[in-house]
């Protein structure tokens, strides 16, 4: 084929939050696809989500692009004031970003781009998509804080050209009120179902407790510490994922506790087959991808995080997950009410609407380049 038959390749460019690893690890099954469907991926990011996504797509073009670098606190109620007194850097960041990509747009020849909650990474001359499963925030301060936060989150999701949210379309669903709100933004709401990088594996002897540890510091570090300190007692097998993509240092532990700093996507999802039980934060992310591979788990929300909180909540409600607050976390008490559990995992539909949704969007990228 001489080159004039080449096809086209849109350049589609990526930005996905830097608040934890979950933004960036449910964008990696819409880069594959994306990449599949003959698209030129970029994606914008630094730090730790960088060494992630390096890690998965070493192929791929990298640009810099500053996060929101928001700092959280070990106490539950400072954690939340302490995010009402960055909103100045967050209002700060977003600006950053949209001017960010007018320049990126005209460097980079770019036709499409995929913002996974980064506000200010639109672009009015061509089709830009925000990604969310939080169309409703809740907050520890009521109702009329929480309407006010709606009303401010549609009035940056609203922008965009359309909004996907990860999540069933139906009433069987994994975020309830936050994905499912009475009142939705004016833009398109597309619901992607479960999405998750994951593959399920035919290996499934369980032959140990795996813990896999992620999100922001300091807490990250706080459960970590907690865990270790409870594992001195468990004599069985531990499988300890520290969620540290780029990483070098390692930690001594007992001789039954096998550790890695991070895990590519397919090597971590063998580990989960292999579980017996999955101790982890109740980060969105992370839930997906034990839906995906029906796996019964032990979930610990991150104290002062509401959304992981109401998600514990509905968690429970649904019989998906055990769900148990850190201050009350207890590895042996936690295993020994799991066995008692009536988790109901397997009956949860796994929805999958990701491919015609991508299939639209690049119709529209080819339709605005004409």
């Amino acid at each position: 084929m001489d080159q004039a038959e080449t096809p086209f390749k849109p350049n589609i460019l990526i930005a996905p939050l830097d608040w934890g690893l979950g933004h960036a690890t449910r964008c990696i099954p819409i880069i594959r696809s994306l990449i599949l469907k003959n698209c030129n991926v970029l994606i914008a990011c630094e730090g730790k989500i960088r060494n992630l996504l390096g890690k998965e797509f070493p192929h791929l073009t990298f640009i810099e692009l500053k996060g929101y670098r928001i700092h959280y606190s070990k106490n539950r109620w400072a954690l939340s004031i302490g995010i009402v007194k960055q909103i100045p850097k967050i209002i700060s960041t977003i600006q950053y970003e949209n001017e960010r990509l007018k320049v990126l747009v005209k460097e980079h020849n770019i036709h499409g781009v995929i913002s996974d909650n980064r506000y200010g990474f639109y672009h009015r001359g061509i089709p830009s998509v925000f990604i969310t499963h939080q169309l409703r925030i809740k907050t520890p301060f009521g109702m009329l804080t929480d309407n006010f936060l709606q009303r401010l989150n549609y009035r940056y999701i609203n922008p965009f050209q359309e909004c996907w949210v990860p999540d069933n379309e139906k009433e069987s669903n994994l975020a309830g009120e936050l994905s499912h709100p009475a009142k939705k933004p004016f833009i398109p709401i597309k619901y992607l179902g479960t999405l998750s990088r994951l593959r399920n594996s035919s290996e499934q002897n369980e032959k140990y407790l795996l813990i896999l540890l992620s999100g922001p510091e300091p807490q990250r570090t706080v459960l970590e510490n907690l865990l270790i300190e409870q594992l001195k007692e468990y004599k069985a097998l531990v499988v300890l994922v520290r969620g540290l993509p780029g990483e070098n240092h390692e930690l001594k532990f007992a001789s039954n506790i096998l550790v890695y700093n991070h895990l590519p996507a397919e090597e971590l999802a063998q580990k989960m087959a292999e579980a017996f039980m999955i101790i982890s934060r109740c980060g969105y992310s992370t839930v997906m991808d034990l839906v995906a591979l029906r796996k019964k788990s032990i979930l610990i929300p991150t104290p002062g995080q509401t959304e992981q909180e109401y998600l514990a909540q509905h968690l429970m409600k649904n019989n998906i997950a055990l769900c148990i607050e850190q201050k009350k976390f207890r590895i042996k008490n936690a295993l020994d009410v799991s066995s008692h559990f009536g988790y109901q995992i397997e009956h949860f539909s796994l929805e999958n609407n990701m491919e015609p949704v991508i299939d639209e969007f690049i119709a529209a990228v080819k339709t605005s380049m004409q």
